[in-house]
């Protein structure tokens, strides 16, 4: 399958984007936030991903409401597709309201093979700049899989036993979903459409956005860092969340002066790993 797909590593896009204060405010509403960035001011770790999403036409989705494959990303065959990752540098302040541009790069394609059978990991590069100047430098891991068998039991959670410092309890309910995607444009049904997360995904109940669980994590770093800037946040997915079961954020200080921060699940599951650096 790598070799299939060779010609798409390497392959760039750019696009701009205005980074609208109207859609700053409604995501400081949707995190139910006392006050939003003003323009000029910077825009918050994380809330990049509300920009440069794909646009595509209704009759142009998959079945699963992903634009349909092809395009800048390779049309891999493997059903399922999610974010698994990222490992992300802020290196200036990306203003509201100004004019920024992306250049994304497939870095590279590998094949696996898990648990569950046939894996294939997408890496994007996404560049984000204004005026020239490098603002935001992420690589993003994609991973698409093979479908869930009809009936398929997921496996037992397993208790995370990371200590942590601090701890915030957060409760995903179907309008934070709603909104959220919305605010990115994201069509993908295991968040919204239970039915189809439960019969068609195999999921017991709709999915929480992997990027916000990472959002709120990445502002949950910023209240522990003391002031500092935010410069590196790596982050992993582990195992989904779901609406209607309330989580937790959490961590602690690491050695290498470093925080490590977690997402648990309410069976004490760990959902979500993550690495914070500051300056």
């Amino acid at each position: 399958m790598t070799e299939t797909y060779e010609a798409w590593v390497g392959r760039e896009e750019d696009s701009t984007e205005r980074i609208l204060a109207s859609v700053v405010q409604a995501m400081s509403a949707t995190l139910d936030l006392e006050r939003a960035p003003q323009a000029g001011e910077p825009l918050p770790p994380g809330w990049q991903w509300l920009f440069f999403n794909p646009v595509a036409r209704r009759s142009a989705l998959g079945t699963d409401g992903h634009p349909r494959r092809g395009g800048f990303l390779p049309p891999i065959e493997l059903p399922r597709r999610m974010w698994a990752g990222s490992r992300i540098r802020y290196l200036a302040a990306l203003p509201v309201e100004a004019q920024a541009t992306r250049r994304s790069r497939i870095l590279k394609i590998e094949n696996k093979t898990g648990k569950r059978g046939s894996l294939c990991f997408v890496t994007v590069q996404h560049t984000i700049s204004c005026d020239g100047k490098p603002c935001i430098c992420e690589e993003q891991d994609i991973v698409y899989r093979e479908a869930t068998p009809p009936g398929a039991q997921p496996p037992a959670p397993q208790r995370y036993d990371g200590v942590p410092q601090w701890s915030r309890r957060i409760e995903p309910d179907t309008t934070l979903l709603f909104r959220y995607s919305a605010l990115t444009f994201n069509g993908h049904r295991i968040h919204y459409d239970q039915p189809y997360a439960q019969t068609q995904e195999g999921y017991p109940d709709l999915v929480v956005h992997g990027p916000l669980i990472a959002t709120l994590l990445q502002q949950f770093a910023l209240e522990q860092g003391a002031g500092r800037r935010l410069t590196h946040f790596d982050f992993r997915g582990v195992t989904p969340l779901f609406v209607g079961r309330p989580f937790q954020l959490e961590g602690r200080p690491a050695d290498d002066g470093t925080l490590a921060l977690w997402a648990r699940g309410p069976d004490g599951e760990l959902a979500m790993s993550a690495t914070a650096a500051f300056e």
